[in-house]
C-alpha cells in the first residue's frame, strides 16, 4: 500500500515529535516509529537539557564549555546559535506543556538548575530524574491534538527511496521520495511518499555489548541514510556513559551525571578517590576523561568496577532530588544514602551521524536529520553533558523553518514508485543466526572498538565484521524481513562505519583514544573523517 503525505518522520524522540508538531501547520504529517511511540532514547534521559536561564550564567560560558569539551573540533558557528537560541526553545517546550523541576529563592519560584561534567555554571534543566520521560509525554500529547499528524507504530523503516532509482537517470543532486516500511503488526511492507523526509531515529548504543541505550538505538537511520549515499561524518567519537548500574540483573540503568554534579565522588574498592590524577574538575570532568580514567583504574586493578559515592548527601536529598535512581538502586540492594554504587562505563551517545548543515539538510536533496542521528557540528570529538536535548530542540526549529519556506516553491513530478519487492524470498527456520551475529557484532565492537583503541584491535574488528556482514546479507536477500533481521543489518552496517571511521583517524581526539597515536594532532587531523557510500 502506498501512503502520502507532505512530511514523513521516522523516527518518535524529542527531534521528531518537535519537527512534526511544527510541519503540522503546513500539511500532513505521518510518524513512523518501529515500536511505541513512547519507545525512544528522549524517554530515558535523566540528566537534563542544558540552555543558559541562570542570573549568573551567560551565553559566552556555555559556548565555551562547548568547544572546550569539543576539543577542536566543535563548529563555532554552529555551538554559537545552538546556545543562543535554546532558551527560546525551552519556553517553547513549557507553553507544550513540560514541566521543569523549580525551586523557590527569595520566595519566588525560579528553575533548580544542574550541573553535569564540563558545565562551568548550574544551567541543566530537569524534572527530577526523568527528563526525557516529561518531555516525550508533554510531546505525544501535543502531536496527538494536532489534527494533521498520524502516527504508525510498529512500522520499521527499511530503505529511503532515491528518485534516480525510480527514474532510472543519475543525478548529482538526488532527491529523498520516501522510504519502503515494514509494517511489523501486518508482516507487510508499505510504500511512503512525501515531500520532505525528516530522520530522527536517535543513536546506535546497542551497536556495543554494553550500553545504557535503549534496545531501539539500532542506527537505522546512519544505516538507510548510507545506504542511500548520504554523507556520514565523525563516527569514532563514541561517548561512552562513565556510570552505568554494575549489577547482574540490572539491565543499562544509567546512573545520571547529575549525581557527580550534586557532589557525589568517584572512589576505588578500597576507597580511594582517583579523579584527581586525571583531571582539575575531578569526579566532574568531561566525560571522555572520566570514562578512559575509570578503564585505566579497572584495568590496573583487575576490578569489575568502581564506586560512586553520594551518601553525604543524605536520603531526605536524595530521594527528592533523584527520586528514580534512589528507588532503582534501592531494587538491587543498593541504598545510595548508605552505600556506595558500583558504576562502569557503558556506550551511551554517538557524536558523529549522518552530516547536516546548520538547517538539518543532508546531501541528499528533501533528506533532513535531526537529533542523535545528525552530525551538525555541535558536539565536535565530544558532546558536553545534556547538549543533546538541546541540539535536538534548536534544529527541530531550524529544519522546520527551512522547509516552510521551501514548500510554497516546489512542484513535483508525479512519481510510480514500484511496490516493495521481496525477491523471492522465503520464510526462515534459522533465527539462531540473526541471534548469533547479533552478539558477535555487539562482542566484537566493545572489545576492539571501545574506550581505548589500537591500530591491531580496529583491523581486527574490521575482519570479523566484513565477515559477519556478508553472512547478514546473504541471510537478508535469501529469506523474508523481521524486525530483528533489520536491526541486526543495521547494527552491522553502523559497526563498520565506526570502525572505518576510527581507521582513518590517526591521532587521540576527544572520544576517540588510540595507543597507537596517543596525542592530539591538529596540523593534520583539525577536520572531520567523512564517509559516503558510492551509488551505482
Amino acid at each position: 500500500m502506498e501512503i502520502k503525505t507532505d512530511f514523513l518522520v521516522i523516527g518518535s524522540g524529542i527531534a521528531g515529535f518537535c519537527f512534526a508538531i511544527k510541519a503540522a501547520r503546513h500539511g500532513t504529517v505521518a510518524i513512523v516509529t518501529k515500536k511505541e511511540q513512547i519507545e525512544s532514547s528522549t524517554n530515558y534521559a535523566q540528566g537534563g537539557i542544558a540552555a543558559v536561564t541562570g542570573e549568573k550564567d551567560s551565553f559566552e560560558s556555555h559556548i565555551n564549555d562547548t568547544l572546550t569539551t569539543g576539543a577542536g573540533l566543535s563548529n563555532e558557528e554552529v555551538v554559537r546559535f545552538v546556545v543562543t537560541e535554546g532558551p527560546d526553545r525551552i519556553r517553547e517546550l513549557i507553553e507544550w506543556g513540560v514541566e521543569f523541576s523549580r525551586t523557590e529563592i527569595n520566595r519566588s519560584s525560579v528553575f533548580d538548575l544542574g550541573r553535569e561534567g564540563g558545565h562551568s555554571h548550574r544551567r541543566v534543566l530537569h524534572a527530577k530524574d526523568i527528563t526525557g520521560r516529561e518531555i516525550e509525554r508533554a510531546l505525544i500529547e501535543t502531536a496527538a491534538s494536532e489534527k494533521n499528524v498520524t502516527i504508525y507504530e510498529n512500522h520499521f523503516a527499511i530503505n529511503l527511496i532515491l528518485e534516480s532509482k525510480i527514474t532510472g537517470v543519475d543525478q548529482d543532486n538526488d532527491r529523498c521520495v520516501g522510504a519502503y516500511v515494514f509494517d511489523v503488526d501486518n508482516n507487510i511492507v508499505h510504500t511512503f511518499t512525501a515531500s520532505f523526509i525528516m530522520l530522527a531515529t536517535g543513536g546506535a548504543g546497542k551497536v556495543y555489548l554494553i550500553t545504557t541505550n535503549p534496545d531501539i538505538a539500532t542506527g537505522d537511520g546512519v544505516a538507510m541514510a548510507y545506504r542511500a549515499g548520504a554523507r556520514i561524518a565523525n563516527l569514532e567519537f563514541i561517548q561512552f556513559h562513565p556510570t552505568c548500574l554494575y549489577h547482574p540483573e540490572a539491565k543499562s540503568f544509567l546512573i545520571s551525571e547529575a549525581v557527580r554534579g550534586e557532589g557525589g565522588v568517584l572512589k576505588l574498592k578500597n576507597g580511594r578517590e582517583f579523579m584527581d590524577n586525571y583531571h582539575a574538575m575531578k569526579s566532574l570532568a568531561p566525560r571522555d576523561v572520566v570514562a578512559q580514567a575509570i578503564d585505566m583504574e579497572l584495568k590496573k586493578s583487575g576490578d569489575e568496577y568502581v564506586l560512586l559515592d553520594i551518601t553525604h548527601k543524605g536520603k531526605d536529598f536524595l530521594t527528592k532530588r533523584f527520586p528514580t535512581i534512589y528507588e532503582q538502586c534501592l531494587e538491587f540492594g543498593i541504598d545510595m544514602s548508605r552505600d556506595m554504587i558500583p558504576v562502569v562505563p557503558a556506550a551511551h551517545y554517538i557524536c558523529g551521524g549522518v552530516a547536516v548543515n546548520a538547517l538539518g539538510e543532508t546531501s541528499i536533496d528533501r533528506l533532513l536529520a535531526c537529533g542523535e542521528v545528525a552530525c551538525t557540528g555541535l558536539h565536535g570529538a565530544n558532546r558536553l553533558a545534556s547538549n543533546s536535548l538541546l541540539e535536538a530542540v534548536v534544529f527541530a526549529h531550524r529544519s522546520f523553518n527551512r522547509v516552510a519556506e521551501l514548500l510554497p516553491h516546489i512542484k513535483d513530478k508525479p512519481l510510480t514508485i514500484p511496490p516493495w519487492d521481496p525477491k523471492g524470498a522465503t520464510e526462515s527456520d534459522e533465527s539462531v543466526v540473526v541471534s548469533h551475529n547479533w552478539d558477535e557484532v555487539r562482542s566484537s565492537m566493545w572489545n576492539y572498538v571501545g574506550i581505548v583503541r589500537t591500530d591491531k584491535r580496529l583491523e581486527r574488528a574490521r575482519r570479523r565484521i566484513e565477515m559477519i556482514t556478508q553472512e547478514i546479507m546473504e541471510y537478508y536477500w535469501n529469506f523474508k524481513i523481521t524486525r530483528d533481521l533489520l536491526e541486526l543489518r543495521n547494527i552491522a552496517t553502523v559497526a563498520k562505519l565506526i570502525i572505518e571511521c576510527a581507521q582513518q583517524r590517526k591521532e587521540s581526539r576527544g572520544l576517540h583514544y588510540n595507543l597507537d597515536y596517543p596525542r592530539r594532532n591538529d596540523a593534520e587531523w583539525l577536520r572531520n573523517t567523512i564517509i559516503q557510500k558510492k551509488l551505482t
